[in-house]
């Protein structure tokens, strides 16, 4: 209730009439009086207004925001082509964005891949794309992440494919992921050229992380001078220089045998770091080249250096890792077993990590190279002691050990261990243990690994192909070898040297019948595999047996079979033309269609019918007239020849609706 002048005036100068004594210390009254404060009469009607306001606020901006639109922003000058261009390249999401619903979707799918169910986490992130509740870039990154970890491209490139399609504005994660999976498949020309469409068409720049793994790619495939010219561009872009890039580029050169360029290189990064190098990831690498020049000392210097009691360089796991692989291969593995008892001693994850995947694998090789396997069993065995998962790559490095010291039982047991720990083995993984096979004559198991591998639709290309079946028929299991063929004949482009070996191994054995049903399958199924050259082995093979007529005739018969089939094609097509035809023009002469109903209007001869169904024929608008109504009346009017071009206008329009 607001109170009245007369009230507040009276009130103040009673308090003005007051001896100072008896007056209490007064604030200063306020310039204004708050209406707000005396607006209600009682607390719900302003707890009311209150909840009434908030109701505002979610659907109208404050005002406040409203000003803030109206002033006039300072414009940045921008290409006008690529403001208006909607194939311009979007702006990724951030971080911000993983909140309420996303977030919980994002947490889901996260729950999947800790399950190792990705075929899952990928179809969850798939119907999610088209749904009111849309996942993040960050979400699809966890998704490709967990299938690049288990070396699933085929899958990560479909996701990545699939989610461009649909609008999701990647990353310089994403593309990290894709050109580590480039990378991985030894595809380095499509990693460099989706290398160039980042750096004109992104709209952010590449990180450092980008420049490691297109460097290591290169270094890996054996191209160490185009990863020395990429490291000058990184630099021209402003990029410091990283010790990880000067690594794995010292490292190439001493896998090439170049101890030059490995000091070259290190020259360089001390200059540019001022004089001293703190991180110890380099150091491996400049041991390796003091051991290619022979300078055992120095080498052992450089090792106490960074490995020492009192060294102040920074050592990571993967610094270890360089240095253990430095001592393993240069006769130096006592050093190396010292160093890596030193390095699970220290071990202390989170605070400490001196171990990884990388350190079980160096010291695998090396028991390995000693021709101490059951060592080297153990030591991988050992993994989980320090919360080390194996991935394929190791399960593989392993086998492939095994295999070439005809220990295939212990390559069998391994492969066993996969599926116990949830590790997929992927095509190398069957090859290995397919081949190994074929050595120790055990051709069944082998032709059982590759169904296996098939099976788990993975991709043998033609070379594991060929291999089996050529195992296969060494062996004289010629039909098993034609099963094999006949699965992959649709699975693979076969060239001319695969059919002429499966066929030359069925003439062989008198089998030309299997190989005129080959034939027939490749003049139904794919005609341009069967070749001219192709044809004339198959009939100079035949013509041993009098029997090349056989395939002039199965050509011919092929040939009068496609062309009865496109003829009697053509003839179902004009029939179901014919019958779309006769259906419309029933349809239109159907009284359905039009009705059957009186004009309004007749001619003065039947003026007395027309009087007695004036109530029916008010009930009808003039729009439901029909063309035959239309006609009738232009017809009595003596225009018959233009209510018949009318009646087809009509009929021609009521049968397109």
């Amino acid at each position: 209730m607001a109170l009245s002048k007369h009230t507040f005036f009276t009130h103040h100068l009673k308090t003005l009439a007051k001896p100072h004594y008896l007056r209490r210390p007064q604030p200063p009254p306020p310039s204004f009086i708050s209406l707000r404060l005396l607006s209600f009469a009682t607390p719900e009607e302003a707890a009311a207004e209150r909840r009434k306001r908030k109701r505002r606020l979610r659907i109208e901006p404050p005002l406040s925001s409203l000003r803030q639109q109206n002033q006039p922003r300072p414009t940045t000058p921008q290409n006008p082509s690529s403001a208006n261009n909607p194939n311009a390249p979007k702006i990724p999401e951030t971080v911000s964005v993983l909140t309420g619903n996303r977030l919980n979707l994002h947490n889901k799918i996260l729950k999947l891949i800790r399950e190792n169910d990705l075929e899952e986490a990928a179809l969850y992130t798939r119907h999610s794309v088209y749904s009111n509740c849309r996942p993040t870039i960050f979400t699809c990154n966890a998704v490709m992440a967990a299938q690049l970890r288990q070396s699933r491209y085929s899958d990560l490139l479909s996701l990545h494919r699939f989610i461009t399609q649909a609008g999701v504005a990647a990353n310089i994660v994403t593309h990290n992921l894709l050109l580590t999976a480039y990378m991985d498949c030894r595809k380095t020309d499509m990693a460099m050229e989706h290398y160039k469409q980042l750096i004109n068409n992104a709209p952010f720049n590449p990180s450092p992380t980008t420049y490691r793994i297109l460097i290591k790619g290169l270094v890996d495939n054996n191209k160490i001078d185009r990863a020395l010219e990429l490291k000058e561009e990184m630099l021209s872009k402003g990029f410091s220089a990283d010790p990880i890039v000067y690594s794995y580029l010292m490292s190439g050169q001493a896998k090439g045998s170049n101890a030059d360029g490995v000091f070259e290189l290190y020259e360089e990064l001390k200059e540019k770091m001022g004089g001293y190098i703190s991180d110890g990831v380099v150091y491996g690498s400049l041991m390796k080249g003091y051991f290619l020049r022979g300078m055992e000392k120095e080498a052992m210097e450089s090792y106490e250096e960074a490995v020492g009691e009192n060294s102040k360089i920074k050592m990571s796991a993967v610094a270890f890792n360089y240095v253990l692989d430095a001592l393993s291969k240069n006769g130096k593995f006592d050093e190396a077993l010292k160093l890596f008892d030193r390095m699970l001693n220290e071990h202390d994850p989170p605070k400490r990590l001196t171990v990884n995947l990388g350190s079980f694998n160096v010291m695998v090789d090396g028991y390995c190279a000693l021709g101490r396997f059951k060592d080297a069993i153990d030591v991988f065995n050992s993994m989980g002691e320090k919360r080390c998962r194996p991935d394929t790559l190791s399960y593989n490095n392993l086998i492939e050990q095994l295999c070439k010291n005809d220990l295939l039982g212990d390559a069998e047991d391994l492969y066993k261990d996969m599926g116990e720990k949830g590790v997929s083995p992927d095509e190398f993984t069957f090859v290995l243990l397919m081949d190994t096979c074929f050595k120790e004559n055990r051709p069944d198991d082998a032709a059982a690994y590759f169904k296996t591998m098939v099976d788990a639709k993975l991709r043998p290309n033609l070379g594991v192909y060929n291999r089996l079946v050529d195992g296969l028929v060494k062996v004289g299991k010629v039909d098993e070898a034609k099963s094999f063929f006949d699965l992959m004949m649709g699975k693979l482009r076969m060239n001319d040297d695969s059919y002429k070996f499966m066929m030359n191994s069925l003439f062989e054995i008198g089998k030309h019948d299997e190989v005129l049903k080959i034939v027939d399958r490749m003049l139904r199924e794919d005609p341009a595999d069967f070749t001219d050259e192709l044809q004339e082995f198959i009939r100079e093979a035949l013509r041993k047996e009098g029997r090349d007529e056989e395939l002039t005739k199965l050509i011919d018969d092929i040939e009068r079979e496609k062309k009865e089939a496109a003829a009697a094609e053509a003839e179902a097509a004009e029939r179901a033309k014919a019958s779309a035809r006769a259906a419309v023009s029933s349809l239109i002469n159907s009284p359905k269609l039009f009705g059957n109903k009186e004009p309004e209007e007749q001619s003065t001869t039947a003026g007395e019918a027309a009087n007695s169904n004036d109530d029916v024929k008010q009930a009808v608008p003039e729009q439901e007239v029909s063309a035959q109504e239309i006609a009738a009346d232009a017809s009595s009017a003596g225009e018959g020849a233009e209510a018949e071009n009318l009646v087809a206008t009509e009929a021609r329009s009521d049968g397109a609706v």
